[in-house]
């Protein structure tokens, strides 16, 4: 499928795989229904003022969420045939470059251009509303390009200053429980999660797999 006419920023599957969102350097996000062997475009959503990172969808729920250069998460939801913008979250300083659930979906954390990670607790009254509850900051030296929030609990950082760091919850906050620095010999751009398994990569041109020492 096309539509976009810019570089795409990232794709991904809904839930349930009825839906894929895309989003692009042209602020926008396209919400495409999959229908049969088709897909078709079920919403174009331009509601961010620069360009968009990344698209998540909520890991239980049909909502959308979006991160951008014009430092806003903004959150989706369907709208009768089409799709609207339900919440603008505010808060960090910088782009947004990516976020990451928990395993239920009533928490997020995000990582920006600002070096903060800022983790977002869900309102019990209204699904589509986060609030910011907790900032970390002091940690990072430079950007934070990705950040992955495990099953078990502990959240990954990727960044520009070469390390990865692991985080855990310690009631409302955040602690640092693993730095690797030099992790790579260039920026860090990605980290995923697959148990207690953590895979980093990098401009160095490498992928590297971590594991963690509990």
């Amino acid at each position: 499928s096309s539509g976009i006419n810019a570089e795409y920023g990232g794709v991904a599957w809904s839930r349930d795989g009825d839906y894929l969102a895309s989003c692009s350097r042209d602020k926008s996000v396209w919400v495409w229904e999959v229908v049969e062997v088709d897909y078709e475009c079920a919403s174009v959503l331009q509601v961010h003022t620069q360009d968009v990172k990344k698209v998540v969808w909520h890991p239980t729920d049909p909502l959308l969420f979006s991160t951008s250069y014009d430092d806003t998460v903004k959150v989706y939801k369907e709208f009768g045939d089409d799709w609207e913008c339900a919440e603008s979250l505010i808060g960090h300083s910088s782009t947004v470059w990516s976020m990451s659930f928990n395993k239920s979906g009533d928490k997020f954390v995000s990582c920006s251009d600002d070096r903060t990670l800022r983790v977002w607790c869900r309102d019990d009254n209204k699904p589509t509303k986060y609030t910011c509850k907790s900032t970390v900051c002091g940690f990072h030296s430079r950007p934070i390009y990705d950040v992955s929030w495990g099953r078990h609990g502990y959240i990954a950082t990727a960044a520009g200053d070469n390390a990865v760091r692991v985080f855990e919850q310690q009631g409302g906050s955040l602690l640092l429980a693993h730095y690797q620095p030099d992790a790579h010999t260039g920026d860090v751009n990605s980290v995923a999660w697959k148990g207690h398994l953590l895979a980093s990569a990098s401009d160095d041109e490498t992928v590297k797999i971590w594991s963690l020492d509990t």
